[in-house]
């Protein structure tokens, strides 16, 4: 029993026991023998052993039950659960034949593999399955025989340590078995450089593309062969015909293996190995040693400037793959851009990060909750949430105005009047995101936080650890209730109780300039970072001008006090604006800065009237340093931060995500309908042609006789048995046939349709039905099982889509969540209750809405935003329920299973959670639905997915529906499909150790000690601070509950909904809209998104649907059917159908358009405007010259045509 509180134990054993009655009622159905099995197709697990072995059964059927699920318990409690020592030995009994025997040993040395490749991944992705391939047993140039490992594309979805440390693990049984080691030729060794490269150059970008050195010395050192099945239709370059290798064509799964596994985590491998290696045998790879001195030296060489003052550079890599209508929202490190800032909020974390909901707003609503950005740091991507806890964005208004927009509300009434965006405001992001990124600390700016941290630490400096006892409660001595509180508040002229407040809730404590000031007198503290500016980003000459514009104010006073400054509006003026300090602009001829901001800036700068402005000016002139932050604090009697600290570069990537998933032409049942269905593949089309021509099973019914294609007599209901079909001695009973051997158990052939269709609404009851039913064209799977038409009518009837698998799904956006409110997930307090929710973070009895509760591990929170372009979850779901009754009831002739009044209904219900890559399914129980469009769950739900929140999404479908409709025969039959992406195994309970291990450096503290921010200003590596992280907890009752985080965030609701990406119809709206976003934001160069819209999209496209043009097949509008060359006919051959292009002229033309406005607007270089022309007078080659055309040039953008001069 894995280590959980009592309330937490409950919490399991109420989930499976609703798994469970599910499974129960499932199984009574499927003995109906309406299904292809006469079971539940997917295998319950209750942990990891029980999923490697699920997973597995699926290739070797005999080591299911055979006692290899207790080894694996035997070997964690010796060498502890998830230790690659776990594998190795497993793997080692199973090709050994210990658990169950093989046909030969090469077999049982392939299953030992995938079982200690299972192991590696959790029992979760179908890399065992479908990235290894197999294993081939193969001769040395001696005569000796070494092991051959292949491995093909879906490797990836294992990721690099795993399929590294796969082909260790095929060292080690190799070692076992007794077989010598690979021995590679030269040119095989080129082979493998050049396929590298090749794959790297011509198919697609390696995460890590190891040097020439890199590559020879790893292939050189190889104990094994790493083989593949060719992925591409590029063949290599060079090296082609070699004895050993069987393809010319490259190796997409071989690529991977060796350079984003064993070079890439070449580190990591030899951490483990040399520990233990020699212990297992595997001494002999101690190369990998030199293999990393090796690749030192080759970096080193990249790197000539080993040391510098600068610690980090600007990170161009997010930005060089843009696309069209995906806005750029700041540019590497650019001043002006997002502002780092640490922390996690109670839906951040994990890959994912926060920015102000005000922020979202001005950026023209692409940005919306669960959007992803492409990131310059710490990782290459993020799922944003909202936050408003953190800074907000500080604009230029219309009128010249600079606005620091501190509201979601603020930003709707300001947004129509937003000139330019001076600073994007703040993104949160964790420590444990730096940790697991291996990034070092890099400065964040001074904000609320720090302060908080500092001014703590100055407390327990003056008055010791119990300081708020020592605090007087009120503004001054005089309210001190005894003497010592009266000496310890000497000067202190700010209510202890917003001391206090600043300390304990830094994000919603206000303060005046006043009381900022007097706290930095008082206590030594820097300014407040509230009445800070980015005075950093100035050069020493703007200074010098900003202090002479100073020279000019006007202090209006009053009540004898500083009410505001007035200015003259000059040119100095834009100083202002490039260290965000607000101030209104007035009759277009004044500025003002009101109380507060005049106050910082007069006090920042040492000043107090325009005779000390003066004096400021001569003082900075003289100074001999150029830094602007030593010039102000040296000024200043205050300490000034510098409150910039690191800008992070960031363009929008995918948009958020939640709708039900469609296979291609949207089907509604897995029943094929052939030709015969048109090009909507209606059931009602092959109806009035009477029949269907394609691949079906044969069965026959003992009873009657009668022919069919289920295991199901249509006639007299009675089971059917199988019939195989022979060449040569036609119908066979089975699918083996005496004479000659195995047959395939389909036929192509004609069936009546009607006669299925009318014998399916005769036995579901049903008189009248929709009157749009799709099929498919035809079955994929390996035996061409179908759907019975039953559930493609009722799916129809509630408007519902089937997946490859039999299922309805739903995708989703993944985004964390830790703590949630009642109020913001649509949930009753009653219901709360009833799920085992009855405490609060603090402890308390749950009795309002608003309070912050605790999430439990395995719980969910589906989209139902109002403002999606999709159905949200809840209508999909509760249709979902309501198709699944009618099956029970009318099909299956059972009880229904939901029986749901509303919507309201499907909370506290259970789904199956599941992402792409991915074989093993996780439960997952709804308690509630945001506004949003993503799915919030706890990150081990996620990690237990094998995902973080980088903008990955993942799907879910209703557990009856997995249960009832999920069969692995519907799976199509092709790498990559007969597996992935499909529920396998069911994990029923989760076990954090189970999971993705990227989840244990989730930060959970309540707050980051003030030694992080200071490492931070020392661009320390994270192990350097010591932050809570779950890893600690693991195997303890606290690795469920009592998760911290540093920031609130006061409704998961806020925010944008849904991005305008989305909503847009066109392409021309939304590259516009990517322009006026480019041209809005300061840290943004729009010439240069313009440059990259045009060079990595548009010109992209444009030539190559040129160069397909000439090359396309033509379509028939009826049939579909397709013709390499037109018919003489001048029609299909097949229907006599009308035929058409398959790449239109319009797809050739509609970039060339706004290429070419977007060159003449923004300035790109002249080397583009020029490849630009030339396409274009290729384009006029092919398909002429339109003077239509040419006069509409330049329209998206409102170019004005040359002038005739």
């Amino acid at each position: 029993m894995k280590a959980a509180s009592p309330a937490m134990q409950d919490y399991f054993r109420n989930v499976q026991e609703k798994v469970d009655k599910a499974y129960d009622q499932a199984t009574k159905a499927r003995l109906r023998m309406l299904d292809p099995e006469n079971h539940v197709d997917i295998i319950l697990a209750k942990n990891m052993a029980e999923r490697v072995e699920g997973l597995v059964r699926e290739v070797s059927p005999n080591l299911a039950g055979s006692g290899m699920v207790e080894q694996i318990y035997e070997y964690e409690k010796q060498y502890n659960m998830l230790d690659w020592r776990v594998a190795f030995k497993i793997a080692e009994d199973v090709a050994k034949q210990k658990f169950c025997k093989f046909n030969t040993e090469e077999e049982a040395m392939e299953a030992g593999i995938r079982v200690g490749f299972a192991y590696l991944t959790l029992g979760i992705v179908s890399a065992p399955l479908e990235g290894f391939t197999f294993l081939k047993i193969k001769q040395r140039q001696d005569g000796k025989k070494y092991l051959s490992l292949w491995y093909s594309g879906p490797v990836r979805g294992a990721g690099g340590t795993a399929a590294a440390t796969s082909v260790v693990l095929g060292d080690y049984i190799r070692q076992c078995m007794g077989y010598d080691t690979y021995d590679p030729t030269e040119e095989e060794i080129s082979r493998y450089v050049r396929e590298i490269q090749d794959y790297h150059e011509r198919v697609t970008n390696l995460q890590y593309f190891p040097s020439e050195d890199e590559l020879r010395f790893m292939a050189k050192h190889l104990p094994v062969e790493i083989n593949g099945e060719p992925t591409e239709i590029f063949q290599v370059s060079n090296h082609k015909d070699l004895p050993r290798v069987e393809t010319r064509y490259i190796r997409g799964g071989l690529c991977l293996v060796i350079a984003e596994g064993l070079c890439q985590k070449a580190p990591k491998l030899w951490l483990r190995l040399n520990k233990w290696g020699k212990d297992f045998g595997l001494g002999h790879w101690g190369f990998m040693q030199e293999f990393l001195d090796l690749q030192k030296a080759v970096k080193a060489r990249k790197t000539k400037e080993t040391t510098k003052e600068r610690k980090i550079t600007p990170n161009y890599v997010y930005i060089q793959d843009l696309v069209a209508g995906r806005p750029v929202l700041t540019y590497p490190m650019r001043a002006g851009g997002f502002r780092l800032r640490y922390g996690r909020s109670r839906i951040s974390g994990f890959s994912s990060a926060s920015i102000h909901p005000a922020t979202m707003h001005l950026l023209n609503k692409y940005i919306a909750t669960g959007t992803q950005l492409k990131l310059e740091r710490p990782g290459k991507a993020t799922a944003l949430t909202p936050n408003d806890a953190i800074e907000g964005p500080i604009v230029k208004l219309i009128d010249g105005s600079v606005v620091r927009v501190d509201t979601e509300t603020d930003a709707k009434r300001c947004a129509e009047f937003v000139k330019e965006i001076l600073f994007l405001g703040d993104i949160l992001s964790s420590y444990g995101d730096f940790s697991e990124n291996g990034h070092v600390l890099v400065p964040a700016g001074y904000n609320e936080d720090i302060f908080s941290a500092e001014m703590e630490a100055k407390l327990i400096e003056k008055f010791g650890a119990e300081w708020k006892d020592k605090l007087p409660m009120g503004a001054g001595p005089t309210e001190a209730a005894d003497k010592n509180k009266i000496e310890n508040a000497k000067g202190i002229t700010v209510p202890a109780e917003t001391i206090i407040s600043i300390v304990d809730n830094p994000h919603t404590t206000k303060i005046d300039a006043s009381q900022s000031i007097s706290l930095s007198k008082t206590f030594g503290m820097p300014l407040h970072p509230y009445y800070t500016y980015h005075w950093g980003i100035l050069s020493k000459q703007e200074l010098i001008e900003f202090a002479g514009w100073l020279q000019q104010m006007k202090v209006v006073e009053e009540n004898g006090g500083l009410a505001k400054i007035v200015l003259p509006l000059e040119d100095a003026k834009k100083h202002a604006e490039t260290i965000g300090l607000p101030c209104v602009v007035a009759s277009k001829e004044l500025v003002i800065l009101d109380r507060d901001n005049g106050l910082a800036v007069m006090h920042t700068l040492g000043i107090e009237n325009s005779n000390d402005a003066r004096m400021a000016l001569l003082k900075i002139k003289e100074m001999p340093s150029d830094n602007v932050l030593a010039i102000i604090n040296a000024l200043s009697k205050m300490e000034i931060k510098d409150k910039s600290g690191t800008f992070i570069g960031a363009r929008m990537g995918r948009p958020e995500k939640a709708k039900m998933r469609r296979l291609s032409n949207s089907p509604h049942a897995l029943f094929p309908i052939g030709d015969e269905g048109g090009r909507l593949r209606s059931v009602q089309s092959a109806l009035e042609s009477g029949k269907v021509t394609a691949d079906f099973p044969s069965y026959q019914c003992p009873k009657c006789g009668t022919d069919s294609i289920f295991a199901v007599c249509i006639k007299c209901r009675g089971p059917t048995e199988k019939v195989g079909f022979c060449k040569i001695c036609g119908k066979i009973p089975g699918t083996f046939c005496p004479r000659h051997g195995e047959i395939p158990g389909f036929m192509h052939r004609s069936i009546a349709i009607k006669e299925y269709f009318d014998a399916e609404l005769e036995n579901i009851g049903m008189k009248t039905f929709p009157d749009l039913i799709k099929g498919v064209r035809g079955t994929s799977n390996r035996n061409h099982v179908s759907e019975h038409l039953a559930k493609g009518i009722f799916r129809a009837k509630y408007d519902l889509y089937v997946n490859k698998d039999g299922t309805v799904r739903y995708d989703m956006t993944e985004l964390p969540l830790t703590h949630f409110k009642p109020k913001e997930i649509g949930i009753s307090l009653g219901k709360l209750k009833q799920l085992g929710y009855d405490k609060d973070i603090h402890g308390n009895k749950i009795k309002d809405e608003n309070q912050i509760i605790e999430l439990k591990p395995q719980d969910i929170i589906l989209p139902a935003s109002l403002g999606g372009t999709d159905e949200s979850a809840d209508d999909i779901l509760f249709r979902t329920s309501k198709f699944i009754d009618d099956l029970l009831l009318n099909f299956y002739k059972m009880e229904p299973f939901y029986d749901f009044k509303s919507k309201d209904h499907l909370i506290g219900e259970l789904v199956i959670g599941l992402a792409p890559h991915i074989s093993a399914g996780m439960i997952g129980r709804i308690i509630g639905f945001s506004e949003t469009q993503a799915c919030f769950a706890h990150p081990y739900w996620h990690a237990a997915l094998r995902r973080d929140c980088d903008g990955d999404e993942c799907c879910v479908m209703l557990l009856m529906d997995g249960l009832l409709n999920f069969s692995r025969q519907f799976l199509p039959d092709k790498r990559g499909s007969r597996t992935m992406d499909s529920p396998l195994v069911l994990t029923s309970q989760l076990v954090p150790a189970e999971v993705d291990d990227m989840v244990q450096g989730l930060d959970i503290a309540w707050k980051y000690p003030l030694e992080l921010f200071e490492a931070a200003m020392n661009y320390k590596p994270t192990w350097e601070v010591k932050v809570e992280q779950v890893k600690k907890r693991l195997n303890t009752e606290a690795q469920y509950e009592n998760f911290g985080f540093t920031h609130d965030v006061s409704s998961i609701n806020i925010g944008i909904k849904c991005s305008a990406y989305k909503t847009l119809p066109s392409m021309e709206e939304k590259l516009k809209g990517q322009m006026d976003i480019a041209e809005k934001i300061r840290a943004v160069d729009q010439s240069d998104v313009a440059r990259l819209v045009i060079e990595k999209h548009f010109l992209r496209d444009t030539k190559g649907n040129l160069r397909k043009f000439s090359q396309q097949e033509f379509r028939c509008v009826k049939c579909n059917k397709k013709f390499r060359r037109p018919p003489l006919a001048g029609k299909c051959t097949a229907c006599g159908g009308k035929l058409l292009f398959t790449i239109a002229e319009g797809s050739v033309l509609k970039y060339l358009e706004p290429s070419i406005s977007l060159a003449n607007k923004y300035g790109v270089p002249s080397y583009l405007k020029q490849t630009l022309e030339l396409t274009k007078r290729r384009i006029e080659g092919v398909f002429g010259r339109d003077p239509e055309r040419q006069a509409g040039l330049g329209a998206w953008f409102d170019i004005e045509p040359p002038s005739a001069e």
